[in-house]
């Protein structure tokens, strides 16, 4: 099964992140060939059976190696593709984004999210374990991970829907 990696606050190949190169030999080191990066924000897809199990052991073998040791939040593809079906299609769609947190982690108090996001100008439209699907009150802003970790207290990182868009013509379906 195709499984995408999105790993929280990396920047490829800017001083103090981890390196495209330091992101793949993670994934081999573990046994997990084939891992192809997608830009160069953190975002990696993989064959896995258990994609969280392997993206649990990418992030236990850069920390011990000192490159990264931060949140890496894997989704099966067709997860994906799925919530990308539904939220892709309205008007602000280009204001759209998926964010991704531990699936242990759930919204139960939709009024303090909803707080939230007014007081950091989105809105969250959608969510499940260890997702939300955010829409920007303007174009060219990302609050939804700053709003997620504000509202559950975990870490958390975000992809916007046309990224997401271009993950899935390359990779999915």
């Amino acid at each position: 099964m195709h499984h995408v990696a999105f790993f929280r606050n990396v920047n490829q190949g800017q001083r103090g992140h981890p390196s495209t190169s330091d992101l793949l030999r993670a994934f081999a080191d573990i046994g997990v060939g084939g891992a192809v990066p997608f830009q160069s924000n953190g975002t990696v897809v993989f064959t896995a059976d258990d994609g969280q199990r392997v993206a649990d052991g990418v992030r236990e073998g850069l920390a011990a190696r000192g490159v990264f040791d931060d949140g890496v939040y894997a989704r099966p593809l067709e997860h994906i593709e799925l919530l990308v079906d539904r939220s892709s299609a309205g008007a602000d769609a280009g204001r759209t984004e998926l964010t991704l947190f531990p699936v242990e982690a759930v919204i139960v108090d939709e009024p303090a999210a909803a707080r939230a996001g007014e007081r950091r100008r989105c809105r969250v439209v959608e969510h499940g374990p260890g997702f939300a699907v955010v829409v920007n009150d303007h174009d060219r802003q990302s609050n939804g991970t700053p709003t997620i970790e504000a509202v559950l207290g975990v870490p958390a990182t975000s992809r916007g829907m046309p990224t997401l868009l271009r993950l899935i013509d390359r990779f999915g379906r």
